[in-house]
């Protein structure tokens, strides 16, 4: 039997849409000799037919009524680019129940609604990929689902968001105001107008739920993902932690141990050596940790119409072959058993603090005394001088759980001579 030419549609023609189209198009003769067949771009969805475009697209092509790519059966696989949950869902649930197969980047729908709608592509005998659905360009659910399936994971940690990455670097580097680099990765384009998504850690909480559920076998609900942002991040805290030898990063923490997992998303000093630290500007990165292969890293660019439509491709490209070699190697739901999510106040981490204190005899040591009987130990210390009246106290503690160390700051925040509690930020070493 002949090889059939595989016919893709794209649903949403935006930055990431553009990129698919543009690869697809122009790209098309080494995509065919690669997979041995031919893929073939046939329908484009866009809401605007007349607005300019970054690629150039036939205008057979075009269609502004998703029934032209839903009732039409001759396409064989939909991408969709449309992102958010909105239209988006309904049609790659209507898309799944024609026999169409799906690939997607968006990772608040896969993130809320995978499990669903892998079952929906189970069901039809048609497949639903989303690599690019976390890190871009990165391979990295691929590898988790077929590279390293034969290890235990203990430990995903990453950078995840390109916006705040690049906010932070250049607040690190360049001792900017937050304020300051966001406008500027706003006029960018690397931040979107509304950026709560990305500084406020959501867009990171959805990669981290994908991430976890396929390392560590069990769903993870975005609601269950302890989430810090960071608009909070002050200059000050940036210097001491060069002072400690530490950077800041906004990380995806999952980690599974005894049959409990945490998930936690939140700034996290990290040491000047760890491979994360070297990470900056709109890069992203995961660090995997595996019982048999030990420590890996993956690293590129986690965003942008080519990076995220590479992805995309790929998953079109392993799709087509699928279709052609009538192989069954569908991506099924990873999440064979259901693992309790460990509470906050139970995980345990080293704390950076900074304090507004009096300048006085004394307040150290009562500040100490609670810590002491609320089982926190200290490592370090740095008081700097006088400052109308006030000092800043920078403590890092050893390893405590959050439940001592938030006991222990209620009561220290009540003692007269503390003015502020300024920051708290988690140390993973």
């Amino acid at each position: 039997m002949g090889k059939s030419v595989v016919k893709v549609a794209i649903l949403g023609l935006g930055t990431v849409g553009s990129g698919v189209a543009k690869l697809l198009l122009e790209n098309n003769q080494n995509i065919n000799q690669k997979i041995d067949n031919e893929v073939k771009l046939v329908k484009v969805l866009d809401k605007d037919l007349t607005r300019e475009r970054e690629v150039d697209i036939p205008a057979e092509m075009m269609t502004d009524n998703p029934e032209d790519i839903l009732s039409n059966p001759e396409i064989d696989v939909v991408v969709e680019t449309i992102g958010g949950v909105g239209p988006a869902k309904e049609l790659v649930t209507e898309a799944l129940e024609v026999k169409k197969n799906v690939v997607t980047a968006n990772k608040e729908m896969v993130a809320k609604y995978g499990s669903e709608l892998l079952e929906l592509s189970d069901e039809n005998g048609v497949d639903f990929y989303f690599e690019a659905s976390v890190g871009g360009g990165i391979p990295i659910i691929r590898s988790l689902k077929e590279s390293l399936t034969a290890n235990r994971i203990q430990e995903v940690m990453g950078i995840v968001n390109g916006t705040t990455n690049y906010i932070l670097t250049k607040m690190i580097q360049e001792g900017a105001k937050f304020e300051d680099v966001l406008a500027e990765a706003q006029q960018k384009g690397y931040a979107e107008p509304d950026p709560t998504a990305d500084i406020e850690g959501y867009d990171a909480a959805y990669k981290l739920s994908i991430l976890s559920a396929i390392a560590f076998g069990s769903p993870v609900d975005v609601d269950d993902i302890h989430l810090e942002g960071i608009s909070d991040i002050k200059q000050e805290d940036i210097t001491y932690a060069k002072e400690l030898g530490y950077v800041i990063k906004l990380l995806a923490i999952g980690k599974e141990a005894d049959g409990e997992i945490e998930v936690r998303v939140h700034p996290t000093m990290i040491p000047n050596e760890h491979p994360l630290a070297a990470v900056n500007n709109v890069f992203n990165a995961v660090f995997v940790k595996g019982h048999a292969v030990g420590e890996l890293m993956y690293y590129g660019r986690g965003a942008g119409s080519m990076p995220t439509g590479s992805a995309i491709v790929a998953d079109v490209m392993d799709i087509a072959r699928n279709i052609n070699y009538r192989a069954n190697n569908r991506i099924s739901c990873s999440c064979y058993e259901d693992k309790d999510i460990k509470p906050m106040f139970d995980i345990t981490a080293k704390y950076y603090i900074r304090l507004e204190v009096i300048d006085e005899p004394g307040v150290l040591a009562s500040v100490s005394s609670i810590f002491g009987k609320n089982n926190v130990s200290i490592e370090s210390v740095i008081q700097k001088g006088k400052i109308d009246k006030t000092v800043p106290l920078v403590l890092v503690t050893h390893q405590v759980t959050e439940g001592d160390i938030q006991t222990a700051l209620k009561e220290i925040k009540e003692l007269d001579e503390v003015k502020e509690l300024s920051s708290l930020i988690r140390v993973e070493d």
